[in-house]
Formats: C-alpha cells, sequence, structure tokens
C-alpha cells in the first residue's frame, strides 16, 4: 500500500461488505446519537432566548464559551482514554451526555432551569463529544482490518449527511409543536439507546499495554500534538483540515446575516438553501470507496481536498431572489459533494497513519485543535464583518480557502503498520 493505491473491488460489492456484527452495533449507535443531535440543533439557543430571555452576547457566549471550555477539559481525558478499554469509555461517555442533558427538561418542569446550567451542560457534552470522538477512532481500529476502514468512514459519513437532511425538519416540527426542550429530551434518549448498543455489541476488546504507572505530566497532556507535529503526512493535513473547516463554519453566521437581512430571504428559504444540498454529501460518501479504489487514496484525498475550496468564493456574489438562492444551492451543493467524498478519505487516512497507541491522544489533540479554530476564526470574522460588511467578510474567506489545498499531503504514505513510526517516545 506504499503507492497509496487500493486494490479494484467490483462496485456492487464495495456497497454491500459485511463488516460484523460489533461494527453493526457501533454504526447503529453512531447513527442514532446522530439523529438526536441533529433533532436538537439550535435548542440551547432557542431555550436561552424563549425560555430564559438571554441577549445576544449571552446566546454567543453559550455557543463559543461552552464549546472552548469542553474543548479544555477533554485534553486530559485523551492521554486517560488511550490505556483503557475504549468500549466502556464509549458507554460512559453516552451515558454522561444522557445525563447531563436530562437534567435540563428536569429543570424546566421544576421552574428552575438557570443559564449557568445551560452553559454547564454544554461544557459537559463537549466534553464528552470530543472524548467519544477519540475513543470511537480507536475502538474502529481495534474492529477492522486496514482495508475495511474507509468502507466504514463512508458509512458514518453517509450516516451523517442522511440525518442532516432529515434531523432538522423533524427537529423545527416538534420544537413547533412541544417547545424546544422537547428536542432537548429526544437527543438524551438517543444518547442512551447508543450506550446501549455498543454494549449490546458484545465485542471483545485486547486491553491496551500500559506504560509503568506514574503520574501524568504535562508532556503527556500534548503527546497528540507531538505525534501529529512529528509526521511529515499528519502535519499538513491537520493545517488543512483545521483552517478549511474553521474557515468555513466562520461563514456560516455571516451567510446568515447577508441572506435574512441584507437580502430579505425569508427562514424557510435559508433553511431549504443547506438542508436541500446536503443530498451532495450522500452522493459524495457512497462514491468515495469506489473512487480510491480506482485512483487511489491519496489522489482522491488531493483531488476532492483541491476542489472543495473552490466552491466557497461564490457565496460572495450572492444576490436577492430566485437566483440568489438557487446560486447559494448550487455552491453548496458542490461544496458538501466535495466534503462527501473528501471526509471518509481522510478519516481514513488519518487513522491508518496513526500508530494503534496513539490514536486516541491523537485524535482528541485533533478535534480539540478544531474546535478552537473554528471558535477563533468565527469570532475574527465576527469583526472583519462589522468593519467591511459580510460580504467583503465572505469573499476574504474564499480567499484564504483557495490556498488549503497547499497544505495537503503531496506524497503518498504508507499505513503505519507498514513503517516505523516517527514518534516512538512514551
Amino acid at each position: 500500500m506504499k503507492s497509496g493505491r487500493q486494490p479494484r473491488r467490483p462496485f456492487g460489492r464495495l456497497l454491500g461488505q459485511r463488516l460484523g456484527r460489533p461494527f453493526g452495533w457501533l454504526w447503529g449507535a453512531y447513527g442514532t446519537s446522530a439523529l438526536g443531535t441533529w433533532l436538537a440543533f439550535g435548542a440551547f439557543p432557542l431555550i436561552a432566548i424563549q425560555v430564559l430571555h438571554a441577549g445576544p452576547a449571552r446566546v454567543a457566549a453559550l455557543s463559543s464559551v461552552g464549546a472552548a471550555v469542553g474543548a479544555a477539559v477533554a485534553v486530559p481525558l485523551g492521554p486517560c482514554v488511550e490505556f483503557r478499554r475504549k468500549r466502556p469509555v464509549l458507554i460512559t461517555m453516552d451515558l454522561v451526555r444522557f445525563a447531563a442533558l436530562l437534567t435540563i427538561p428536569v429543570a424546566f418542569a421544576c421552574g428552575a432551569l438557570t443559564f449557568v446550567q445551560l452553559l454547564l451542560v454544554s461544557v459537559v457534552v463537549a466534553a464528552g463529544d470530543i472524548t467519544f470522538r477519540a475513543a470511537s477512532g480507536a475502538y474502529l481500529k481495534t474492529l477492522l482490518p486496514s482495508e475495511d476502514l474507509l468502507v466504514a468512514h463512508a458509512r458514518f459519513e453517509s450516516t451523517a449527511w442522511t440525518t442532516t437532511i432529515i434531523g432538522p425538519p423533524l427537529g423545527g416540527a416538534a420544537i413547533g409543536i412541544l417547545g424546544p426542550v422537547a428536542t432537548v429530551v429526544a437527543d438524551a434518549v438517543t444518547y442512551l439507546l447508543s450506550a446501549l448498543g455498543i454494549r449490546a455489541s458484545g465485542a471483545r476488546e485486547p486491553l491496551p499495554e500500559r506504560r509503568e504507572a506514574r503520574r501524568m505530566r504535562v508532556r503527556d497532556l500534548l503527546d497528540g500534538w507531538r505525534y501529529i507535529l512529528a509526521d511529515g503526512t499528519l502535519r499538513p493535513l491537520f493545517f488543512n483540515t483545521a483552517l478549511f473547516n474553521g474557515l468555513v463554519m466562520a461563514t456560516e453566521p455571516l451567510l446568515a446575516v447577508l441572506m435574512l437581512s441584507r437580502l430579505g430571504y425569508e427562514p424557510w428559504q435559508y433553511g431549504l438553501a443547506f438542508a436541500a444540498p446536503s443530498v451532495g454529501g450522500l452522493l459524495g460518501s457512497r462514491l468515495a470507496r469506489p473512487l480510491a479504489a480506482r485512483f487511489g487514496q491519496h489522489r482522491i484525498l488531493r483531488g476532492a481536498g483541491t476542489l472543495r475550496a473552490i466552491w466557497p468564493i461564490g457565496l460572495a456574489f450572492i444576490g436577492s431572489g430566485t437566483p440568489g438562492l438557487l446560486l447559494v444551492m448550487g455552491v453548496e451543493l458542490g461544496l458538501i459533494f466535495c466534503c462527501g467524498v473528501f471526509n471518509p478519505v481522510y478519516a481514513t487516512y488519518r487513522l491508518q497513519r496513526t500508530a494503534p497507541d496513539r490514536v486516541a491522544r491523537t485524535l482528541t489533540a485533533w478535534t480539540v485543535t478544531a474546535k478552537a479554530t473554528t471558535a477563533l476564526l468565527t469570532a475574527l470574522w465576527g469583526a472583519l464583518a462589522a468593519l467591511l460588511g459580510p460580504r467583503t467578510a465572505l469573499a476574504l474567506a474564499g480567499v484564504l480557502l483557495l490556498t488549503t489545498p497547499l497544505l495537503l499531503p503531496r506524497r503518498a504514505a504508507a499505513p503505519v503498520d507498514e513503517r516505523v513510526p516517527e514518534l516512538a517516545g512514551p
């Protein structure tokens, strides 16, 4: 696999490939919790506004501070998770998120819900999300051989886009009928179902080799970043994804201001502009594995990574009316399709390149950096929009995104199992 190419397989066989009962339970758990997340999309800000009568500053703090503090809390959890069996960690993180979310409807029913509680719950959920992602990546690597990882990630990506399409409309209807607290209950229940599904998988997981017992040191918290920066393939991919995702996420509130305030679009039109193109992500994720099998993972990584960067600049040219709406939908369709192809290949490439005893720490460092970068760029682009206007800020983000393909890995690399890790120390 040093060339980065994969053996060809019939297209139909790729789509129907069986990955075993334990993976099936993990996949089902992922889909269940992802649906709950999208059902409750926007529920916290709505509760803050409608129930607690919070102003814009507090609502913004709920999103940014909760995610930032949650990421900081998750940093020491990476080294702790690394040398434990991952399946119990996954179940624990699901149950923690279930319990945290359930406190909101209980407090609401008792008339005791406060903004501080919302903030604390958002911190717990953010830390649980990061830890779950890190542990699930390490768990997946123990469940499947290297050649099946792309099939698995393609299925996760396909599920993610499917829940993105159906979750917000159902959640919006539920909020309209029952209020935003109802979707928080639904989200909590899906975490409980996810925990039960992972427990039912019954997969036997070997106990990771433990290092000599000692207290955790500060340098242990930085192991994930040290490993990434020491690897010539992971390092550029790390900077590419952090910058690309951060800039794309930073433009979302600016686009909302431009479309809903400046150009006069209705909320349902704004929602349609992003919900309908999500079909492109579903299609892209289905094509990711066949394309990688034909052209090689590295070529698809660079190709899709380059193509996804050319679309966002188009958002700076949005006008009013139907032509403007169609332009947004076309740009989002192209962007999401390319991301649908790129994401499972990138996730597989990263996992194959990471040593088995470094996965949890590496994925924790990756996710924490992504969240911190997104928060920083969102704040920065908000300030730019205030100074220069949202359209100019969108254009600047689009221009910077055009440079992100320069950070993609230039050469194909072998999976870690076929080489000596660059960073072998504890």
